[in-house]
């Protein structure tokens, strides 16, 4: 989601600790993006978007990691 200035060319700055989980992480940007209303870039550039979408984007997918994990460590799926 996030990137340098070139991520309309595909480069990327972030890098995934756990490759595998690229999926899992698109399916909840997807999901994140529809509950918000904003609209996902086909081509990955967020230019054009304001601050307060990719905020309030960014912003929800950390919240959902973050109960994803709560709910990990506490022994619930």
């Amino acid at each position: 989601m996030y990137g340098s200035q070139n991520q309309g060319s595909g480069s990327r700055s972030n890098n995934l600790v756990v490759p595998q989980a690229n999926a899992a992480l698109q399916q909840l940007k997807m999901e994140a993006a529809q509950e918000l209303g904003v609209t996902i870039p086909q081509d990955g550039y967020y230019g054009n978007y304001t601050s307060r979408e990719t905020g309030s984007l960014g912003g929800y997918i950390t919240k959902r990691l973050v109960q994803i994990a709560e709910q990990q460590l506490s022994g619930r799926s």
